[in-house]
């Protein structure tokens, strides 16, 4: 187990790419009439504690809980948080929006679904956390993973003021179709990748 700073930052900076903050930013930005302060720090703290507990569960036992309790193949949740997370993408793209108008004020479901799984604790931070900790140990990959899912918190609850300058230069709804087009692009990369690997394993 290494617990020194560069391999604790480049670790960090490996799960926040993957968690991926921009994203979440202009998810929270996009909505109209925007959210409150109050609902902006609820579904950030929501959101990211639910995907923290998520992340650190499947670190600790990960592989016998999914593969020996539930059997259920890393490749199968990749398929399916493709799915879940490209309707996501879909919508931004066709709508320039992340929520609709008549669910956004479902707070406690958002936070859930699509906040915290599949867009925080999505397919490929879950495959990550669960290989990670079997190579390099479930300790340095929780520690990790905190920072990660702390910086990501910081950054939604400054997605009020950044969209506020996003909006003021009116970059808010070709970047949110942007990032829903790269969300998708994501989502069928994580399907291609399942079905790869369940091809494989078959052959």
């Amino acid at each position: 187990m290494d617990l020194n700073i560069p391999t604790l930052i480049e670790n960090t900076l490996y799960f926040l790419a993957l968690i991926n903050p921009p994203s979440k930013i202009l998810l929270l930005a996009s909505r109209q009439p925007k959210f409150t302060t109050k609902e902006i720090i609820s579904l950030s703290l929501r959101s990211n504690i639910t995907a923290w507990c998520i992340l650190i569960v499947l670190t600790a036992i990960g592989n016998f809980l999914l593969v020996g309790i539930f059997r259920v193949q890393i490749y199968s949740l990749s398929v399916a948080g493709g799915i879940v997370l490209f309707i996501v993408g879909l919508k931004a793209v066709s709508k320039g929006k992340f929520f609709e108008e008549s669910e956004a004020h479902k707070l406690a479901d958002l936070s859930i679904v699509p906040l915290a799984a599949p867009l925080i604790a999505g397919p490929g931070t879950m495959a990550a956390a669960i290989s990670y900790a079997s190579i390099h140990g479930p300790v340095i990959t929780s520690v990790c993973l905190t920072l990660a899912i702390l910086v990501n918190t910081i950054c939604m609850l400054l997605s009020q003021p950044i969209g506020n300058i996003l909006e003021r230069s009116s970059a808010t709804g070709p970047l949110i179709r942007i990032t829903g087009l790269i969300v998708a692009a994501v989502a069928m990369q994580m399907i291609f990748n399942g079905a790869g690997t369940w091809i494989r394993s078959i052959l």
